[in-house]
């Protein structure tokens, strides 16, 4: 029965996820490096961004299995589920809920951007505290830290810069419309620190709901991590 929670928390909070980046994508302010490569392939291919998100991240996973092979556990592939549900519910709600929606005014377009960067900081932070699966992309770079012994955060930096080369190679290479913008670094400097603030906030109510593994050592609230969809 705990396992079942766990599983029917985990699938609200991806939901969530998915929700929060749609919102951020539909304000066009900006949103983070990888989904700007998504956002731009979509603007030059016509192909759904949820559609593109799990594309991507499932390359990511097959990565994994390419890098990992034997430490591959079974365990992983619930990234697969994970992948598909963001990606079902970012094209659900960005195009048949918000589709026909016009958001005139920065500053509410500024607005409804801080508004999802906290839910999905939220949710990101109660997936991460929850401990059942790890994001396609931080996985990925956490195996390829493992197998070339480079510490996890330079590799995950240097996925982030790599995302952004190619979203700006994108971008004034075809002409494309720029998905790099304030909000990026908006991005980048409240993330981080709403993260960890929600971890600090979520870790003992799950506790007191009896929703953690038992041996579950306490997370560290600044805990190196994930960048949500």
């Amino acid at each position: 029965m705990k396992q079942l929670k766990r599983m029917l928390l985990l699938s609200i909070l991806v939901m969530i996820v998915g929700i929060g980046a749609a919102f951020t994508l539909k304000v066009s302010i900006g949103v983070g490096a990888w989904d700007a490569v998504s956002q731009s392939i979509f603007y030059l291919s016509g192909i759904k961004v949820g559609t593109l998100g799990m594309m991507l991240n499932s390359a990511c996973i097959v990565g994994q299995w390419v890098i990992l092979r034997k430490d591959f556990h079974l365990r992983y592939l619930l990234q697969v589920p994970v992948t598909l549900l963001i990606g079902v519910v970012v094209n659900f709600i960005l195009y048949d809920v918000l589709g026909a929606v016009v958001i005139d005014g920065y500053m509410m377009k500024l607005t409804l951007f801080l508004a999802a960067l906290t839910v999905l900081s939220f949710a990101i932070a109660a997936m991460m505290v929850l401990d059942i699966v790890t994001f396609p992309l931080e996985a990925f770079c956490m195996a390829l830290a493992g197998k070339t012994k480079w510490r996890f955060i330079a590799v995950r930096q240097s996925a982030d810069i790599s995302c952004i080369l190619i979203a700006v190679l994108l971008t004034f290479g075809l002409s494309l419309p720029l998905t790099l913008r304030e909000g990026t670094i908006i991005g980048m400097l409240l993330f981080a620190p709403l993260l960890g603030y929600f971890m600090k906030k979520v870790q003992p109510i799950l506790q007191r709901f009896g929703l953690l593994d038992a041996e579950a050592e306490k997370i560290d609230a600044d805990k190196n991590s994930i960048k949500a969809v």
